[in-house]
């Protein structure tokens, strides 16, 4: 393990002097070799799936799985979006003289080393590996191992157009040791290592959060939720609430719980109920909402599970203040969202929300690299520190200090 980092380490050195015109090259690259490998990446995906089918793999997690040539083409052009942003490394900040005369420019940087830990989702490999690559980051990615076989094509695919361009292999680079144990020592190895974003289940994140000594940036679960106001565009808040949960249930930023303002629910809530059932939604609901509509009972624990399927709580409350309330009680710090057309009550929502995002009038589903702009993410963190939401190319950089001097001493 410990010679594997040290690789690693010394490969991302290389790109450090790799002008930011020539870095986008190689991405570009990477992506026409995706696309020309794509039947080779759907046989080895085909694998992965009929391992997954025979270990009785939860649906949400097959569907996070699955590759196509749609979902393949979607892969390069999220690196092709991703050389197309301007270059984040060496940007002045900010930049000033001192008294002393001393010229000083706060100048940003690659973080080094990233570890990625993920499941399921092999399009991660790709997506984070072009982020850190457009940083000037070495990476180690961890995929789950349910989708071993696409992600080591999807490495391997990558890491030939690195050596044709005469770069380390290392530069993308799957961890060798894919265990428990493996990840275990890869979070210590703070030597080799400056950061790891775990993208995975509630127990992946804690383990850890709980255990590293390298600094952790975690992608922490996606408990979301959409209020529905009683100043709503009731067509826009069926539209929105369906969008969040039903687009697609298997991701972090699907909505897991509904609120609605009890003053407008005995109008909304068959409305909302006929939706979901069209949709084939499993509902629960809180006591008052089981009054209006009939659904399955709703526990103080269905209120604290991310469910990443197609089941959503309902609860009622008391007004924003009580959407606010429950959010406080129940919400991971991911998404949040309030359907609206109160100036008033959106911005109160978003001011006492604490959340990495928080929408007026949109779904949650918008929490997300590709759709901030970003090309991908790396992940969406939870932190309040470096980097929050979506993490693309600026949440991979830190900065250092050029000090210019004119023989200045002190």
């Amino acid at each position: 393990m410990e010679n594997f980092l040290e690789k690693a380490k010394s490969a991302s050195r290389v790109l450090a002097t790799m002008s930011g015109s020539e870095r986008n090259r190689i991405l570009l690259e990477m992506a026409e070799a995706l696309r020309a490998n794509t039947m080779n990446i759907i046989e080895a995906n085909a694998i992965d799936m009929r391992n997954a089918e025979e270990s009785n793999l939860a649906s949400s997690m097959k569907e996070r799985l699955l590759l196509d040539e749609k979902r393949i083409e979607s892969m390069a052009v999220a690196i092709e979006e991703i050389a197309a942003l301007k270059d984040p490394i060496g940007k002045v900040i900010e930049g000033w003289v001192t008294e002393a005369g001393l010229k000083i420019e706060k100048v940003s940087i690659p973080i080094g080393v990233i570890g990625i830990i993920y499941e399921s989702r092999p399009n991660v490999t790709s997506d984070t590996a072009a982020l850190c690559f457009k940083t000037s980051n070495g990476c180690v990615l961890k995929g789950g191992k349910e989708a071993e076989h696409s992600n080591k094509i999807i490495a391997d695919v990558m890491q030939q157009v690195l050596t044709r361009n005469n770069l380390p292999h290392e530069l993308i680079a799957l961890l060798p040791d894919a265990s428990r144990e493996g990840v275990a020592k890869l979070i210590k190895m703070d030597k080799y290592v400056d950061l790891i974003v775990p993208r995975g289940g509630e127990a992946l994140i804690r383990f850890v959060s709980q255990n590293a000594s390298v600094p952790v940036v975690k992608h922490d679960k996606g408990l979301c939720h959409t209020y529905i106001d009683k100043a709503a565009n009731i067509e826009n808040a069926i539209a929105i609430a369906l969008n969040a949960k039903v687009q697609r249930p298997g991701v972090c930023n699907s909505m897991e719980t509904l609120l609605v303002d009890e003053s407008i629910a005995a109008e909304i809530l068959p409305i909302l109920k006929d939706a979901f059932d069209r949709a084939h939604t499993e509902l629960k609901g809180c006591e008052q909402t089981r009054e209006i509509i009939n659904v399955s009972s709703a526990s103080e624990e269905d209120f604290d599970t991310e469910y990443l399927a197609n089941i959503l709580n309902i609860r009622v409350v008391d007004g924003v203040d009580g959407a606010i309330s429950h959010i406080i009680r129940f919400g991971s710090g991911h998404s949040e969202a309030i359907i609206t057309e109160n100036i008033t009550t959106a911005e109160r929502f978003m001011d006492a929300i604490d959340a990495a995002c928080v929408y007026v009038n949109a779904s949650t589903r918008f929490t997300d690299g590709g759709a901030f702009g970003f090309g991908a993410e790396v992940g969406i963190s939870t932190n309040k520190l470096h980097a929050r939401g979506p993490m693309g190319v600026e949440g991979l950089t830190t900065y250092k200090y050029k000090v210019y001097g004119k023989g200045q001493i002190r």
